[in-house]
């Protein structure tokens, strides 16, 4: 009996032993225990996700909090998925970044229900209560600039204008577009610019302010979900619908760099336009040797540093039992949401060096035909 004992203690000694070796071996991104901090990314299939997550782990790598980042793939049932994982692992803030930010809400409900803190991350989580804050650049500017933009690039009068916007399941889409409308529609009422592609848009020229059911009537007829190739097909049925009269010398909102670079690929392709002013967002590399290229016009730079630690910020300020700083707030159709908003930058060929390069956020090695 006394060997049974025995031999019983040492394999209770030896189990003992090995999960203490197990706990002293787990590693900052959260994979070996408990995870501090949890950030959900919508897809890695955009470059600028893949941004983030580089700046989130550069972030990160002094911290004293365990983090792990997990993405969506542009599912909102993996995004729920990856939430459930996190809140499994103990986790006290939730980061996350919605694929859609209507049927995201389900998940952050889950994990405001055990007490974690929810940031929305660069998009709002809309229709629910169980958002905490949100850290942001500020959208509607966004908008008005790639809008103003256009306007002092054109020259002249009756200057087609082709609308295109993001996903309708994204509310920034909206408020991109609510930007770009403020300070466009002015310029249509008065004859600088002609609408060529959206008949929703044609029948409220006259209307500063749009509604959202208004707005969404126009992004249902120009919306690109986000995707290049819905992109080029959409810009390529256009222009096929369009007389030459709509084709020329024409300015081109276009919501960020990946449909940017589907549209002007289409737009340099046809011979009836002989120029084009095109807008972009996001400062994606292929983006920056477009305009260095000049086949695309400008982008918005959103320095995801910048943003990255401001919600880190955040996320600590919460961990140490600290009200993080906010700048404004976002109503999500359900509550108003505490926002840390980070300014924009418009990049054009003439500063890339300055912005870009001069800044540390790329390589001048990464391009050709810097000045």
């Amino acid at each position: 009996m006394n060997k049974l004992m025995k031999a019983l203690t040492l394999s209770f000694v030896a189990v003992m032993f090995l999960f203490v070796l197990a706990a002293c071996n787990s590693d900052s991104s959260g994979s070996g225990g408990a995870v501090s901090v949890g950030i959900v990314l919508p897809t890695k299939d955009e470059p600028r996700w893949v941004q983030d997550e580089e700046r989130f782990k550069a972030a990160l790598e002094d911290s004293e909090y365990t983090t792990e980042i997990l993405f969506s793939q542009g599912s909102s049932a993996k995004e729920k998925e990856n939430v459930e994982t996190l809140i499994s692992k103990g986790i006290d803030v939730l980061v996350i970044a919605p694929h859609d930010g209507a049927a995201a809400g389900a998940a952050v409900e889950a994990a405001k229900a055990e007490g974690i803190t929810v940031i929305a991350y660069d998009r709002l989580i809309t229709d629910t209560d169980a958002v905490d804050y949100y850290v942001t650049f500020d959208s509607v500017a966004v908008g008005a600039a790639q809008g103003q933009y256009l306007i002092d690039n054109v020259e002249g009068t009756g200057v087609p204008l082709y609308l295109y916007a993001g996903a309708s399941s994204d509310n920034n889409a909206f408020l991109f577009f609510e930007g770009a409308w403020s300070v466009l529609q002015p310029k249509i009422a008065d004859g600088t610019f002609v609408i060529a592609n959206s008949s929703e848009a044609e029948g409220l020229k006259d209307k500063a302010e749009l509604s959202r059911d208004e707005m969404s009537a126009i992004l249902g007829q120009v919306t690109t979900n986000w995707d290049p190739n819905e992109s080029k097909n959409k810009a390529e049925t256009h222009l096929t619908a369009v007389g030459d009269d709509l084709k020329g010398d024409v300015a081109i909102l276009a919501p960020n760099d990946g449909t940017a670079r589907a549209i002007a690929d289409v737009f340099g392709a046809e011979s009836a336009i002989s120029s084009y002013v095109i807008t972009g967002q996001d400062a994606e590399k292929a983006s920056i040797q477009y305009i260095l290229d000049e086949k695309q016009t400008m982008t918005v730079f959103k320095d995801v540093r910048t943003l990255v630690n401001d919600a880190m910020g955040m996320a600590i300020d919460i961990l140490e039992g600290n009200t993080p700083e906010t700048t404004g707030s976002y109503n999500n159709g359900a509550v108003d949401v505490k926002a840390k908003q980070t300014d924009v930058i418009v990049v054009e060929k003439d500063n890339v060096q300055t912005e870009l390069i001069d800044s540390g956020y790329y390589e001048a090695s990464e391009f050709t035909g810097l000045e």
